[in-house]
């Protein structure tokens, strides 16, 4: 049975709610008479310049405040659950589901499957629409919450039903249209599966999603992820070069066709079909602003004209420096996919500065499978593995996506510390801005 109010967590200093001596402890009940779901009812219902707000203290005792204050001035608390509710998951049981092909063993969120939009409001997670109801629907509409980001791998609904192995999948579609016809901004993602809804199906997903042009500002083109652990799992297939260069024949010239016609290039393939190719990253007119960089769209094309921005800065301030530098000998770990564009940022870097030595390392996934090629499911186990008894100088640093968010934990549950014991050397991270390679490497933080 859920437990009536929000708990309360924090009171940030110098906020409303300090002020009006709400406390950690506390709970919220109501404002304005209307209980709290979640956190944008929460977020709805303090817009306004007068509201009432009814605390629980720890006590017992219930207070009603009033409050008058400016339109979307915040109150300054922060509850036990970001969210405010509970997170609502996957029932579907999709073909191409990447946590289906995770190893046993691991810690129980890995294996959680969401599928809540509210989470694609808060931090861009894609949503199926499978999940959402009537009400949902309409309480995105009516409090404007947008962007929305929608996994719609197929328009063809039949075929829809088959990936997703829900047979409402392909009525969920037509969310999507109330959606825009509502005007609530969107983008979109297609998990490309071989033979699948590649092809034909992939040219009429991109021809039907151009019609919500503008409301759905761009689509992201990625290949399906396999790992080594598909044991009874639909038989999906790796793509080749030659699919890549097919795939971006394809939406290369949809790409000219939008732009002409809408003024944006609308469909974009991510960078592991232009490295697969082995073709050269778009220029950066093409990705529009750089919509879906957290689906790899664009990532390194956006760390290429960082890093050339910052090297001219480099340049400069060695040239006015009176004395050469300490010799300054360091590692950079990354995944196999970006390890020729990271080793050519090196490479540019050294010949600046002759007094930089750095050596880096491709780290293959032996946790996840060698098909697996990101940084960002790298395991401590794996860079341990690679890395023993080489000599990595005064410092290895790694690419921030390795660690769970806003900790110092790899995806098998090492820590930054034990992977710096084991292999004896410092460890540190480097954001994936091209600037702080830059200044990383250097040894110059900025």
């Amino acid at each position: 049975m859920k437990t009536e109010g929000h708990l309360i967590k924090n009171v940030l200093p110098g906020s409303i709610g300090q002020e009006l001596e709400i406390a950690p402890g506390d709970w919220l009940l109501a404002i304005n008479g209307q209980k709290i779901t979640d956190i944008f009812d929460y977020q709805y219902y303090c817009m306004d310049t007068y509201i009432e707000v009814l605390v629980r203290k720890p006590s017992g005792e219930e207070w009603l405040l009033e409050i008058d204050k400016e339109y979307e001035e915040e109150l300054g608390l922060e509850f036990e659950n970001g969210l405010m509710d509970e997170y609502r998951s996957c029932h579907n049981h999709c073909i191409f589901c990447f946590i289906d092909q995770m190893p046993r063993g691991m810690r129980d969120t890995l294996y959680f499957k969401d599928d809540d939009a509210r989470l694609s409001f808060l931090q861009g997670n894609y949503v199926t629409l499978t999940n959402m109801s009537e009400e949902d629907i309409e309480r995105i509409i009516r409090y404007r919450l947008s962007p929305i980001n929608i996994s719609f791998q197929t328009t063809d609904p039949e075929l829809r039903c088959r990936m997703l192995n829900n047979r409402f999948a392909g009525e969920a579609l037509e969310k999507a249209r109330r959606l825009y016809e509502a005007g609530i901004t969107m983008n979109g993602q297609i998990v490309l599966c071989k033979g699948i809804n590649d092809g034909a199906q992939l040219e009429k997903s991109i021809r039907d999603l151009s019609r919500y042009i503008p409301v759905l500002e761009s689509v992201s083109v990625v290949p399906v992820g396999l790992s080594a652990h598909r044991e009874g799992l639909y038989p999906l297939q790796p793509f080749t070069r030659e699919d890549a260069l097919s795939v971006l024949e394809m939406i290369h010239g949809w790409q000219d066709r939008m732009y002409e016609t809408h003024g944006i290039h609308f469909i974009h393939a991510s960078d592991e079909w232009y490295i697969l190719a082995g073709l050269p990253l778009p220029e950066q007119e093409r990705y529009d602003g750089y919509p879906q960089l957290e689906n790899g769209v664009g990532m390194l094309r956006l760390q290429e004209e960082e890093f050339k921005e910052a090297l001219g800065e480099a340049k400069a301030l060695i040239k006015r420096q009176t004395k050469e530098p300490k010799p300054r000998r360091i590692s950079v770990a990354t995944g196999m996919l970006a390890y020729t564009h990271i080793q050519d940022m090196a490479r540019r870097l050294t010949a600046l500065s002759p007094w930089l030595t750095i050596r880096v390392w491709p780290i293959r996934n032996d946790f996840f499978g060698e098909q697996i090629t990101v940084s960002g499911l790298l395991t401590g186990g794996d860079i341990r593995a690679q890395l023993a008894g080489k000599e990595l100088g005064e410092a290895l640093y790694l690419p921030q996506n390795v660690l769970r968010s806003g900790e110092e934990v790899f995806l098998d549950d090492m820590t930054l510390q034990q992977l710096g014991n084991a292999l004896q050397t410092r460890v540190n991270i480097v954001k994936s801005s091209g600037r702080d390679f830059v200044w990383k490497m250097l040894g110059m933080e900025r």
